[in-house]
């Protein structure tokens, strides 16, 4: 357990959110003697990187209790699979098989990829697998289990019970049209399977026997096992209600339907978890990324170019604000990650628990003296020629033998993503300066310089004497415009990297080599 005054003083979102949950549902918290997290997750697409991000912040603030309070707690992972398709998502093989299920539950509906019993089941598959692989504490519910196995029928009971409190609560928020057809519960058609959203026209509250009205047609059924769901607000209610969920983050985009979901779940009779609005996850357009879409960077596009920790570190800043996620974040969050590690074990304890990798870690983040940034190391793939990992490392030992990857775990997986980014990212859109003639001066004079330089100098010196001949070449009084040039010519980039280090890593004779040929060739 950490001190009570430091926990008390951090500004630390988690530590924050904690402290505050524990505070306002004190009294709740005593009589049960547990705390219950929710997230959520709506399979009609593919898992994205928005849903692990719930998880995985969640995750941190368990983290953060465990250091303040033993007491059993559980993280429920629900999803919504007995939802009706809507839409077809825009990144699914055989969509013709969901064009022609187009309003039946999710998890009734045939898996296009042809892997499990239906295209719900297969979606949480994903979901439950990643989240495996970064080792979260999850318990998984599936909403067409709960609703078939009665688990939610008491509940449908209490809302067949409040019903005309329930109505009052959704009904000012609807369209004129719409009031005339709502009903919180929405029957499975016995005929073509579909769930139907129309009116009811009477019900038995102690039995649950529902008549409804399809178009003049009517239908009985009964609201138990499985043969209706919720409105998805009223769902929403109904879970925290079963389940007696205490804490449950959401999108800033649902803000509106977690305050009625929380009227709702007080007129079932108990009090809504405290919430916490995110900010939403934006592709490099500015546009909200949506599982349907499958725009922005997927979970395997970012796990192959980097670790499932830095994808974490990306989660933890800033939740309420809004964040652009796209493959060039990637290399920049590395880069955060690597030096977020740097500093934690020079922190006072103060200090570290506010350092983002404190969470990301459980509190015991990895001892490793940083070799280089990520974005250098992609400069190295380039410059290198490497296309594997063996080769990269072959190269970087030549002049630092030092350097072992059992001795650097972290940066030996590095070399592996640096070798997948840079393939897939970096080289596609290269695009090589064709040096005037004052820039080929300019850059020759450098090769001369190079050429008396001792390979023992360290980085810094070097980099002073890049400095110098930019100088002596004309670049005296925009040293940018130098590097810049530098970089275009040589890496095929607007910006690159610090050139003493490139330098002393790369090899003095491979450097002057490398812009010789770049030189000659453009």
């Amino acid at each position: 357990m950490l001190d009570n005054d430091l926990i008390q003083s951090t500004s630390s979102w988690p530590f924050v959110e904690i402290r505050k949950l524990l505070k306002e549902r004190k009294e709740i918290i005593k009589k049960k003697n547990k705390i219950t997290f929710q997230t959520g997750y709506g399979p009609s697409g593919l898992p994205h990187i928005g849903t692990f991000g719930e998880v995985a912040r969640t995750s941190m603030m368990i983290n953060a209790l465990n250091h303040i309070k033993k007491i059993d707690h559980d993280l429920i992972t629900f999803s919504d699979d007995m939802d009706g398709l809507r839409k077809i998502p825009e990144n699914i093989p055989n969509d013709q098989i969901l064009r022609d299920n187009l309003g039946k539950p999710l998890t009734n509906i045939p898996d296009p990829f042809k892997k499990f019993k239906s295209f719900g089941e297969h979606n949480n598959e994903m979901l439950k697998d990643f989240l495996k692989r970064f080792n979260f504490n999850f318990t998984f519910k599936s909403s067409t289990e709960n609703y078939k196995k009665g688990i939610f029928n008491d509940s449908l009971i209490r809302v067949s019970e409040k019903y005309e409190e329930i109505m009052e609560i959704i009904l000012p928020t609807l369209r004129d049209e719409r009031k005339k057809t709502y009903c919180p519960f929405l029957p499975i058609c016995p005929k073509t399977g579909k769930v139907l959203e129309i009116p009811m026209v009477e019900i038995d509250k102690k039995t649950g026997r529902a008549i409804f009205d399809d178009n003049g047609t009517k239908i009985e059924t009964n609201i138990l096992n499985g043969n209706c769901k919720l409105q998805w607000k009223v769902d929403w209610a109904m879970r925290w209600f079963t389940f007696d969920v205490d804490f449950e983050m959401y999108g800033k985009d649902l803000t509106e339907s977690a305050i009625l979901s929380s009227k709702i779940c007080r007129s079932l009779g108990k009090s809504p978890p405290n919430g916490f609005a995110y900010e939403l996850f934006l592709d490099e357009k500015g546009e909200k990324i949506s599982k349907s879409k499958g725009n922005g960077i997927t979970i395997e596009q970012w796990l192959r170019y980097a670790s499932p920790e830095s994808l974490s570190l990306y989660m933890y800043p800033n939740p309420k604000r809004a964040k652009k996620l796209y493959s060039e974040v990637v290399p920049k969050t590395v880069d955060e990650y690597l030096s977020y590690i740097e500093k934690y074990a020079n922190q006072t304890t103060k200090d570290q628990i506010s350092n983002p990798v404190w969470h990301v870690h459980n509190g015991e983040p990895p001892k490793e003296k940083i070799v280089m940034p990520f974005s250098m190391l992609l400069n190295l793939v380039g410059s290198s020629n490497a296309n594997n990992k063996e080769i990269l490392w072959k190269f970087i030992n030549r002049f630092h033998k030092e350097i072992k990857p059992k001795d650097h775990p972290i940066f030996d997986g590095l070399t592996e993503y640096a070798i997948n980014y840079f393939k897939d990212k970096v080289e596609p859109n290269k695009k090589f300066k064709k040096a005037n003639s004052q820039e080929k001066k300019a850059l020759e004079n450098l090769i001369k310089e190079l050429k008396n330089v001792d390979q023992s100098l360290n980085p810094e010196e070097i980099q002073t004497i890049v400095y110098t001949v930019g100088k002596q070449n004309g670049y005296e009084k925009n040293l940018r415009d130098w590097f810049r040039l530098i970089y275009e010519v040589v890496f095929g980039e607007e910006n690159g990297p610090r050139m003493g280090f490139f330098i002393s890593f790369f090899g003095l004779s491979e450097t002057i080599d490398l812009i010789d040929n770049k030189i000659k060739n453009n």
